[in-house]
This record gives structure tokens, C-alpha cells and sequence, in this order.
């Protein structure tokens, strides 16, 4: 259960009081849910009119976070080909894994220096994950055209003898070279056609030289042979070779674009490995996994943006808990953060619980609990009101198809 309730109450006598109740309703005899208390440092508060913009504000951006969180977890698992073993274990905040980060949270002071303004704070974070998400934009696109252009090349050098590049397959010796009258050419014959061709192949039409044939490679289903003949009869020697359904390539021997084709796809290949040493872990093969140039490069991008943007997305949600903890309970900040995982099976049951303890904080929330309030400055509308301050967040970032 990857789920997070972030919650706030005012606190009693102390916090600790008020941590202790929670805990007490929610862990003895019924384990409602695991709880871990979210300390958020103090902040400066600013005046009302501000907190009551920044409530607005802070609500839009914690959106546009998570949706950025999604896109960078969502490409990794495209890039890592949908392996969720490999995605879960690169999708880390500060080093560690999602949930330890969360229930162990702590306040990053040098990213977001407390002494600076709540509105000061917020437009730090939305800069950061603003240029993450411009970034990651550029990034995608330069990928899935190496990707595809890779794609093409690997299309190119394997499939069906029909389609597929010859230059790996060829030799200089197969051909007549630079001669004025007789060209070699390249049949793709059926395998259940070889005698056939065998038989027929000198008289398909005039000037083709006798015994010239030579089977040079072969397939699951055809292969691919060579003929001799002057130049004059091609077009002939074409036409009688499609009524007999033998397909003659278009090719002509030319050792340095071949050489420059061998070479590009030796790059690509050594480059492709490289990068999946360095970045791979586990017994899958290469050929199972990233198969682009710039996929080492990119999965750290990923990795080191993906932790940055989902740190900005749990400080949003440490100012939105703090910022909605006191306009709801006054000054001077008096509330205890907490952060419940709810067992799946009583999450019900733990909704009741909370809404007796704390329907005392707010009697009109007992009317509207599950249901779209609007009250002016607390951003309410587009999510569920309970009498006490409520966040969700939910650390199941994939979408696998």
C-alpha cells in the first residue's frame, strides 16, 4: 500500500498529547494504519491575505509537481522498457526508497532556507520543477528520434531477405566490378523454389551467363542468390524473374558506403552496451534492454531529476499542511503534523476513527465529510473536507501497460 495520509490536528495541552490520542485511536487493538509524525520546521507565517493566496496558489502547483513526478517515473519505465524492478529501484528521493523517504521526511534547509518568505519558498520550488519539466521535454524528444533512427538502422540489418540491408552479407568476390558489359545482380528465391531456379535461371532471358549462380545466403524462408548477365538484358531479366516470383534486389557494390554502414552500426552496438554496463544492473542481457545511444546518460538524468522534482513535491506538501494548519487553527502555530499509511483493508474504518476524534475541530464538516466544499481561501473544492487538515499522497507513480 503505497498511500499516505499527511494530516494535521492543533495540539492540546502539547503535540505530543495530541500525537499520542492519534496514535491510540488509530494503533491500539484495531491497526488502522502505520504512523510516523512529519516534522515541518518553523516557518514564517506572513500575513492572513498572504496565507489565504498562498493556500490558492500552493494547490496548483502541488498538481503541476505530481505531474511532472509522474512524467520523469513514466519515461524511465519507457526508456527501461517496462521492467518494474529495474524502474522501482531507480526511482529514489535523496538515495532512498519513496516510502523511507517520506515517513522519515526532514525539512531540506539549504534548497529551501526557512528564513526566506512561504511565497519566497513556493517560487523557488516551481522554478525548480518548471525547468525540470522544460528539460525533460527536450530530452524526450532528442531520445525517441536517436531512438527511432537507431530503430531504422536495426530494421534495416535484420528481417526478411526482401527488405533487409545486404551490406553484411555481401562480398566484393560475388560481383563483377567496373565492367562495361556484364553486371552481377541479387535474386531473393523461395527456399521451396531452389531447384527450380537451379533449372530455369540461364533462360529466364537472353545473355545471362551460363553457371553463374551462387546461393550467398539464406533465411528462415528464402535465399539470396547471384546471376551474371550483360547489362542490356536487365529489364528483360527482371520482368521474367517476377512472373516466376523471384524477387531481384536493387543493389550495387559499393565498398565504401558499405564500409561507412558496417561502421555506424559497430558504433551503435559498442555504444549501446557501454551504456547498459554502466547503468544496468541484474542478469538481463543488453539486447532485452535500452537500445539508444544517450540511454546511460538519460536514465541518470532521470534518476537525479526524478528525486529533485519528487523532494520539491513533499515540501509542497509540507508548506500546503502548514499554511492550511493555521488558517484553520489560529496563532500563534500550535498543530502537530502527522503521516498515517493506512492499512488497505480498514482505510473505512480509520475514516470514521479520524472524524470522531477531531469532529469537534469543525462541526459543519460532519455534513459535507466526502463531498466538494467551497469555503473562500482554503482551496477545498476539489477535494474531499474532513475536520481536520487533510493531504494525500500517493507514491504509485506507474501507469504499466
Amino acid at each position: 500500500m503505497t498511500e499516505f495520509w499527511l494530516i494535521s490536528a492543533p495540539g492540546e495541552k502539547t503535540c505530543q498529547q495530541t500525537w499520542d490520542q492519534m496514535m491510540v485511536a488509530t494503533t491500539r487493538n484495531n491497526n488502522l494504519s502505520t504512523n510516523n509524525k512529519f516534522n515541518i520546521p518553523d516557518l514564517k507565517v506572513g500575513t492572513l491575505d498572504v496565507l489565504v493566496g498562498l493556500s490558492d496558489d500552493l494547490a496548483k502547483l502541488d498538481s503541476f509537481i505530481e505531474g511532472v513526478v509522474k512524467k520523469v517515473s513514466q519515461y524511465m519505465a519507457d526508456v527501461l522498457e517496462d521492467s518494474r524492478d529495474k524502474v522501482q529501484e531507480n526511482l529514489l528521493a535523496n538515495g532512498v526508497d519513496l516510502v523511507t523517504y517520506i515517513t522519515r521526511f526532514q525539512w531540506d534547509m539549504a534548497k529551501y532556507p526557512i528564513k526566506q518568505s512561504l511565497k519566497n519558498i513556493s517560487d523557488i520550488i516551481s522554478k525548480q520543477v518548471s525547468q525540470i519539466d522544460n528539460d525533460l521535454k527536450a530530452r524526450a524528444s532528442a531520445y525517441n528520434n536517436l531512438k527511432g533512427n537507431l530503430q531504422n538502422l536495426e530494421r534495416k540489418n535484420a528481417g526478411s531477405l526482401l527488405t533487409r540491408s545486404l551490406a553484411d552479407i555481401v562480398k566484393k568476390e560475388d560481383f563483377v566490378i567496373d565492367s562495361e558489359y556484364l553486371i552481377t545482380m541479387l535474386v531473393v528465391v523461395p527456399k521451396t523454389s531452389y531447384a527450380d531456379w537451379q533449372k530455369t535461371y540461364e533462360t529466364l532471358s537472353e545473355m545471362v551467363v551460363p553457371r553463374s549462380t551462387n546461393l550467398l545466403f539464406e533465411d528462415h524462408d528464402s535465399g539470396l542468390f547471384s546471376v551474371t548477365l550483360f547489362r542490356k538484358a536487365i529489364d528483360d531479366f527482371r520482368h521474367k524473374a517476377r512472373e516466376n516470383k523471384y524477387t531481384v534486389r536493387d543493389f550495387q557494390y559499393n565498398e565504401q558506403e558499405m564500409n561507412a554502414d558496417k561502421e555506424e552500426m559497430t558504433r551503435l552496438s559498442t555504444d549501446k552496451k557501454k551504456q547498459f554496463v554502466s547503468h544496468m544492473t541484474g542478469n538481463m542481457m543488453p539486447d532485452q534492454a535500452l537500445f539508444s545511444l544517450c540511454q546511460g546518460p538519460l536514465v541518470r538524468w532521470l534518476k537525479v531529476n526524478f528525486s529533485e522534482a519528487f523532494i520539491a513535491w513533499i515540501h509542497i506538501k509540507a508548506l500546503r499542511v502548514f499554511v492550511e494548519s493555521v488558517l484553520r487553527y489560529g496563532l500563534p502555530v500550535n498543530f502537530q503534523a502527522m503521516l498515517l499509511q493506512p492499512n488497505k483493508k480498514n482505510m473505512k474504518k480509520l475514516r470514521e476513527v479520524l472524524n470522531d476524534l477531531y469532529k469537534h475541530l469543525d462541526s459543519s464538516a460532519a455534513a459535507v465529510i466526502d463531498s466538494a466544499m467551497d469555503i473562500p481561501g482554503l482551496n477545498l473544492s476539489q477535494q474531499e473536507y474532513y475536520p481536520y487538515v487533510y493531504y494525500k499522497i500517493d507514491c504509485n507513480l506507474l501507469d504499466f501497460k
